[in-house]
């Protein structure tokens, strides 16, 4: 069966625009939604952060702050606690070869705006995946671990030389939906804007309704609500290249 790195960022806030931070962590939904799909599946699934600190969740997505009702929360926070002990002692990612694992996921929370943005190690995991073809994923606002596959060359992310996932097909958490229910013009940067910049070919469906798009290894899905089907599709790829 495929094994699964799943990367949750380590960060507990986000710094803002004016300087100022923000608490943050992981999506409570992102994490415990796309875990349970991906091992429901036979998969196994293992969790690395930078450092391999203990991530924290995003408080906010675990009441009606974040639009999520008492019994989806219970639910949430019940599975996360199945996964207490994983996520007190996470990898490391720099420990992490890249070879031993057929996907990567990086689900989302404002936290990898922070940290996995510009993380070297897994900006590493990230290229060396997509170079082999195997599946990297991303959720919400996880596309902005994206950012880190800034290319061998080495060349500023700030100009878009060099990013491996320029001209592909994805989607992410959309400045429309940052602007109605996210952080607003508060953020450091718009993760839609910021990779459309890069060269990323993006595309947003309506707000708040799960939309994913798989181009080749790539899949990712544009906000929580696309939990479940991003898993899912995942899934079926990994599957399908199993009987290939």
């Amino acid at each position: 069966m495929a094994k699964i790195l799943m990367v949750v960022s380590a960060a507990d806030r986000l710094t803002l625009a004016d300087g100022t931070t923000h608490p943050t962590g992981y999506w409570a939904e992102e994490v415990a939604v796309s875990h349970r799909a991906l091992r429901e599946a036979g998969f196994d699934v293992d969790i690395a952060t930078p450092g391999g600190a203990q991530p924290t969740v995003d408080a906010i997505s675990l009441d009606e702050r974040g639009g999520v009702d008492e019994s989806a929360a219970t639910e949430f926070r019940t599975y996360l606690d199945s996964l207490a002990d994983e996520l007190a002692k996470p990898l490391a990612l720099a420990d992490v070869a890249a070879d031993d694992y057929d996907a990567v996921y990086v689900p989302g929370g404002h936290g990898p705006m922070e940290d996995l943005a510009h993380d070297a190690d897994l900006g590493r995991i990230l290229i060396a995946h997509d170079r082999a073809g195997k599946v990297v994923a991303a959720l919400c606002h996880g596309p902005a671990g994206i950012l880190s596959a800034s290319g061998a060359s080495g060349e500023s992310r700030d100009t878009g030389a060099g990013f491996a996932f320029a001209g592909r097909r994805l989607t992410v958490f959309s400045d429309e939906e940052e602007r109605q229910g996210g952080l607003g013009e508060a953020v450091p940067y718009f993760v839609e804007s910021r990779l459309r910049d890069l060269g990323a070919i993006v595309e947003t469906g309506p707000a708040w309704a799960s939309k994913v798009v798989a181009d080749g290894n790539l899949v990712t899905g544009q906000n929580p609500q696309s939990s479940a089907d991003t898993a899912r599709r995942v899934v079926e790829l990994l599957k399908e290249r199993a009987v290939a």
